[in-house]
């Protein structure tokens, strides 16, 4: 073997360990290890050693293979047709070579047929998220599958049926013995926003995008789960069985690409409506350019287009490799990451004890953000990353929502730098920090450690709970440091002559804190559920609660005698009704209990005193979209008088609309809601309904 050969056989062996290890990670674990731009580089260098050296091609290189191992989390299914991957493009040049190759490949299989000259294209969105494909039986869902490893794939089929833009059964006439449907899974940025909210309100590491917590959610046992996180869902491609006749069926049977994303919108599948035919390469060029500008006003993640085919006759000509179609492309879009110095990591205390990496560094500009500071989630990661302080490290924003430090330049870091390491102590009381087998949340223990007070307190006077205004973070620091406030209870047992103690307060301004602390005793029922700061419980789960339980003590005798009540809403699982179950089981939580009782919380359902028992369905089902200013509501409020009414709120406008409630300086929503006839109203009429 020649030096030049033997170099690049130990690169190879090289390459195949580093990306077989990140496939398992990323596939199996669901826990990456390196972001997507590395791996890309790193199996292109792969194939270009291959490519030089097909003696070195083995059978385990990644390059023979469609994708990851199944997880044996889940049953194996196998796939009736394999779910090939696409090969990728990293800008406008490669995309040229690829419409060279194939327009090379189609003159010379039909040099005689004109019509497969400049064969027209077909453009989309390549969806950020997670492939699934989907079994129809008589047009009948009977099986969903992950893409596994393109052949074999895990069967999530009752956690699919929970994504409610995957119909059950096809809107279609006598359908074929069996059609199968592929499409990209997704959490919406929305959803992925407020989901992460309730993970932060709640003590539980957040997720890193809205791709990895989507993959994350179709793993999860419990269909309850899934159904709570509102994945979506885009299909994007359609077989069906050759003889197929469409004799008395609704729809003609699709001869390419556009036609199939029409067949799909027609039987019942929601398809992505940014697809565009385009009659030449240019015109290709011309979207990949307009959607990496627009993308950032999308309301799910995309990484790149895809370009097809769109003929099936061509596209059948060109057929495919053992791991891609040569009839289609991904064009992605290059990462924003930037480059930073580390400045400090401090270590955050939760209420729950849960203490959480964070990584300040100097403020960079990102996706049109400035930033400067990042969470590391938990020990592991910490760990992975190799920090010392003054390092330099990349940043990005995760899903381009959140900023995370995805590694550190080494060759930067100077040689007496020293290694950032988590502490064995809580930061806040100096007790031992704790960290069970099965979690990778290092906690603090200590039930009068000042850090987990502070958490709760600004738990509880928060927006979604007391919304107690004035009285922020460092006036909460200044009270429990003064040793004034020792629980939630002894914020309204708070006199005048301590506030005037403290930094600049007057009797003017402690009077009217005062009054703000007094007048939170009357919130509703469910805020003070969610005050309360019990562990996986966030918002939409108080109310959830409050509806099913209407006072803190029933849901404390259901919690100790009929727990499996709890897990029986739409919704929870076991985690939830455990940590409701440990949360009553605490005697300082019962003292926390009597206490509130005692200086007048209700703690139960109470009826607002603006509307009588028999308004309080008025709204039952109807769903509102809020644009714009209103008078004298603020959209919190407008929000909670339509759901205490029975009404939903939406973030978009659609055909479901009931009602677009509009205000002062209404946005695109007023413009869409005229064009698809959704009544509009004012806040008088708003009213009126009520």
């Amino acid at each position: 073997m020649n030096s030049n050969l033997n170099q690049h056989y130990e690169r190879a062996k090289e390459l195949r360990a580093l990306l077989n290890k990140a496939n398992y990670s990323y596939y199996v674990l669901d826990a990456p290890e390196i972001e997507d731009p590395v791996y890309d580089q790193l199996y292109r260098e792969l194939i270009e050693i291959e490519n030089i050296h097909p003696s070195l091609i083995t059978d385990d290189s990644p390059s023979q293979r469609l994708g990851g191992i199944a997880s044996k989390g889940f049953k194996n299914v196998e796939h009736n047709i394999p779910l090939l991957s696409l090969d990728n493009a990293f800008n406008v040049k490669e995309l040229e070579a690829w419409y060279a190759r194939i327009s090379k490949l189609i003159s010379s299989e039909n040099k005689t047929v004109k019509q497969f000259d400049n064969p027209e294209l077909i453009c989309e969105l390549k969806i950020d998220g997670n492939a699934i494909s989907l079994r129809y039986e008589n047009g009948i869902l009977t099986k969903a599958a992950t893409r596994g490893d393109g052949k074999t794939g895990e069967d999530i089929t009752t956690n699919i049926r929970t994504i409610s833009t995957i119909p059950l059964r096809l809107l279609l006439k006598n359908p074929p013995s069996w059609i199968e449907i592929r499409g990209e899974a997704f959490m919406p940025n929305n959803i992925f926003k407020k989901l992460n909210i309730e993970r932060k309100n709640t003590d539980q590491p957040l997720f890193a995008n809205p791709r990895n917590s989507c993959a994350g959610t179709l793993r999860q046992l419990d269909p309850k789960i899934v159904a709570s996180r509102k994945l979506d869902f885009f299909a994007y491609s359609l077989y069906l069985p050759e003889n197929w006749e469409q004799n008395n069926s609704n729809y003609k049977k699709p001869s390419s690409q556009s036609e199939s994303l029409e067949f799909l919108k027609n039987i019942g599948f929601k398809v992505n409506p940014t697809y565009e035919t385009k009659k030449n390469l240019q015109q290709a060029n011309s979207y990949y350019r307009y959607w990496e500008i627009e993308k950032d006003s999308l309301a799910y993640a995309t990484d790149g287009i895809v370009v097809k085919i769109d003929k099936f006759e061509i596209q059948n000509l060109l057929g495919a490799t053992n791991k891609a179609p040569r009839w289609a492309i991904a064009v992605k879009y290059p990462a924003e990451e930037k480059a930073t110095k580390l400045r400090k990591i401090i270590f955050q205390v939760g209420r729950s004890g849960a203490v959480t990496p964070v990584a300040e560094f100097e403020s960079i500009e990102l996706a049109g953000t400035s930033v400067n500071r990042a969470t590391l989630h938990n020990s592991k990661r910490l760990s992975s990353l190799d920090l010392h302080y003054e390092d330099t490290i990349i940043v990005r924003k995760a899903g381009e929502i959140i900023p995370e430090v995805i590694r550190v330049i080494k060759e930067f870091r100077t040689v007496d730098s020293q290694l950032v390491e988590f502490p064995q102590n809580c930061p806040a009381c100096n007790s031992k920090l704790i960290q069970e087998a099965s979690e990778a949340i290092t906690k603090c223990i200590n039930p009068e450690c000042t850090a987990k007070l502070k958490g709760l307190l600004r738990h509880w006077v928060s927006k979604a709970s007391m919304n107690i205004d004035g009285l922020g973070e460092k006036i909460i620091n200044q009270l429990v440091n003064e040793g004034y406030v020792k629980s939630i209870a002894d914020l309204y047992k708070l006199e005048i002559d301590s506030l005037l103690e403290l930094e600049r307060f007057g009797e003017k301004s402690a009077n009217n804190l005062l009054i703000e602390i007094n007048e939170s005793k009357n919130k509703n029922w469910h805020k003070q559920l969610y005050g309360l700061g019990i562990p996986h419980i966030g918002e939409a789960n108080a109310k959830s609660l409050s509806k099913n339980f209407h006072s803190i003590e029933e849901l404390n005798i259901i919690a100790k005698k009929a727990p499996e009540n709890i897990s029986n809403i739409y919704g929870f699982g076991n985690e939830m009704k455990d940590a409701i179950i440990q949360w009553f089981d605490d005697s300082s939580n019962q003292n926390l209990i009597r206490e509130l009782k005692a200086i007048g919380f209700s703690l139960k359902d109470s009826l607002d005193s603006n509307y009588n028992s028999n308004q309080l369905n008025v709204l039952d089902g109807k769903v509102f979209v809020l644009t714009g200013t209103l008078d004298s509501l603020t959209r919190d409020e407008a929000k909670e008088l339509i759901e205490n009414a029975g009404g939903k709120v939406s973030s978009s406008i659609s055909k479901k609309t009931d009602f677009l409630l509009s205000g002062e300086k209404a946005g695109s929503k007023l413009k869409k809601a005229k064009e698809l006839g959704v009544k509009i109203i004012n806040e008088n009429e708003f009213r009126l309904l009520l």
